[in-house]
């Protein structure tokens, strides 16, 4: 029998059994997130047009941002159980015997995970950033009969016979550069109001700061200036924040185009910078998840091994996850490098990868 022939039929089923147990736990995790999901909107059933019919096709829209998160996750896990249950069927001391070394092993894994980065890269650049907006327009609607959609000239909305263009949301939930464009019930023009600023007081009440009026009657056209006026609006923080997509969520393309956005109206571009480079390099963070199982499945099975190794996968994955976020958040908390903020958890557990397989290898 060829070598070549042999290498390539091992790569194909070592492939399967990986392909199917990273099915298996990606379908579980998505399913108990999901399940949050519909347990926290269920407090939102009655609320406007928010029946349950709709609660569930939000939450079948989240799934796809959610799938993109527990990827690297569903992978570590996956890998663990399959290659444990191949070590527990003697199937890897096989494999070992016959001439198998742990770098060829290795390559194995890494063209399986070449796979799973490109179905990572197209969840995230084509599928998820449609669905996540899609999920926030359906629930913003149902809850408020609002419609919005932001552009690079900020977010717009429709609220009933109004359109409101928002120009900037700041952290402490004011708004700035805010017009507002009424119609009346034949669609006509009648009044647009220009705002410096928009300060939310309660129950839906804002004060609008240095305002200019423009009036459109019959008898013409007229502008008025005030400095404080009342506005009642839908409108509220807790609305704002579901209309502003998560920088992590956007397209790489439209996350390079917003940057440019604000670089050319002199604004901060950090945060975006962040989530463009992690948007780059996350998918690659499932190739170093696989590194990370090897060495848990190269040991010897023992009975009840695979449950420990799932939970020790669990844990694993979670602490590359909220280290993800922690060097996001120092990142630009300190005005790090975003390449460093984005790159430094892979290579970190890169580097316990490599170690924890030359330990391996010296005890064997």
């Amino acid at each position: 029998m060829k070598p070549h022939w042999r290498s390539t039929r091992l790569d194909r089923y070592l492939a399967r059994e990986l392909f199917f147990s990273t099915a298996l736990v990606f379908t579980a995790l998505l399913f108990l997130f999901s399940f949050f999901d519909l347990i926290h909107e269920l407090n939102d059933v009655g609320k406007g047009n928010y029946a349950l019919w709709r609660v569930a096709i939000f939450v079948a829209l989240a799934m796809p941002g959610h799938a993109y998160e527990l990827f690297p996750i569903a992978t570590l896990i996956g890998t663990l159980y399959g290659l444990t249950t191949l070590a527990q069927h003697s199937e890897i001391t096989v494999m070992r015997s016959s001439g198998l070394s742990r770098q060829r092993l290795a390559q194995a894994l890494l063209r399986t995970g070449i796979g799973f980065v490109l179905g990572a890269f197209i969840l995230g650049e084509l599928i998820m950033p449609l669905t996540e907006e899609n999920a926030q327009q359906w629930r913003l609607k149902a809850l408020n009969n609002l419609v919005a959609t932001q552009f690079r000239s900020g977010i717009w909305i429709k609220d009933k016979h109004s359109f409101i263009n928002i120009r900037e949301m700041l952290p402490d939930n004011s708004l700035r550069d805010v017009r507002i464009y009424e119609f009346d019930d034949h669609r006509r023009l009648k009044r647009i109001s220009t705002a410096h600023q928009a300060t939310y007081l309660r129950d839906h009440l804002w004060d609008l700061a240095t305002v200019e009026r423009t009036l459109f009657s019959a008898q013409g056209v007229s502008v008025l200036h005030e400095t404080h006026v009342p506005w009642d609006s839908v409108l509220s923080p807790q609305v704002m924040s579901t209309l502003l997509i998560e920088p992590e969520q956007m397209a790489l393309w439209n996350l390079h185009s917003y940057i440019q956005h604000l670089r050319d109206n002199h604004q901060q571009t950090l945060r975006f910078e962040v989530a463009q480079w992690s948007k780059l390099f996350y998918p690659f963070s499932i190739l170093v998840m696989m590194m990370l199982a090897l060495p848990f499945g190269l040991q010897r099975p023992r009975a009840g091994a695979v449950g420990v190794r799932i939970m020790l996968g669990i844990g694993l994955g979670l602490g590359f996850y909220l280290s993800n976020r922690l060097f996001s958040y120092l990142g630009q908390l300190n005005g790090w490098s975003p390449i460093t903020s984005t790159i430094s958890p892979s290579l970190s557990f890169l580097a316990l990868a490599l170690i924890l397989g030359w330990w391996g290898e010296k005890r064997a």
